[in-house]
């Protein structure tokens, strides 16, 4: 229980840290002063991202100080814990950033975090096994995307998990890059942030 709380803390920080940042400079005007300067949309797309990526892992990380004081943590791999908590928060971050963009107002960003991020994040195996599921629901958790991100993150803490992590693996990075082209196109055609 404990890794899963811990990533679910990185990924949903890493979320709203771009989301709520490039919504806010939209609603207070001042996102121009983020689109003059000469920077590329790799560079913009770059700053925006390791800015969700750095409090996502700071959260985790603090929270995960805070958990090992009621229940010690004991590290399986430290690689996969790296690894799985990098790529979560990178394609959640990326994931923010659209968000951030198509938001018109906060009640667009929060119909997508109680909507899409919430339900899939709780579904995705972070207080039970998807083993115990029956078919059906077993099914549809092994379609999701954030259980991989959570499996693979307790895997590096537990030296078990119910998932393939090469298939995990496969589906963060796969999912990461075409996040980072989407949103780099994006801000190439200044959609939602030029009028």
């Amino acid at each position: 229980l404990a890794p899963g709380l811990i990533c679910m803390a990185i990924m949903q920080n890493a979320f709203a840290n771009t989301s709520s940042s490039i919504l806010i400079s939209k609603i207070q005007g001042n996102i121009v002063d983020v689109l003059m300067p000469p920077l590329s949309e790799l560079e913009l797309t770059f700053a925006y991202c390791l800015g969700g990526v750095t409090r996502g892992l700071l959260v985790g990380f603090a929270v995960g100080i805070t958990i090992n004081f009621v229940v010690p943590l004991k590290i399986f791999s430290l690689f996969y814990i790296v690894f799985f908590a990098l790529f979560s928060s990178l394609l959640l971050s990326l994931l923010g950033i659209l968000c951030g963009i198509w938001s018109q107002k906060f009640d667009h960003m929060a119909a997508i975090t109680n909507f899409i991020i919430l339900p899939f994040t709780f579904l995705s195996g972070t207080f039970y096994s998807i083993d115990r599921l029956p078919e059906f629901w077993h099914f549809l958790a092994s379609w999701n995307p954030f259980f991989y991100m959570i499996d693979g993150f307790r895997f590096g803490f537990l030296g078990y998990g119910d998932s393939d992590l090469f298939l995990g693996t496969l589906i963060l990075v796969f999912g990461s890059l075409f996040f980072l082209l989407l949103t780099i196109y994006i801000f190439k055609k200044g959609y939602g942030l030029r009028n």
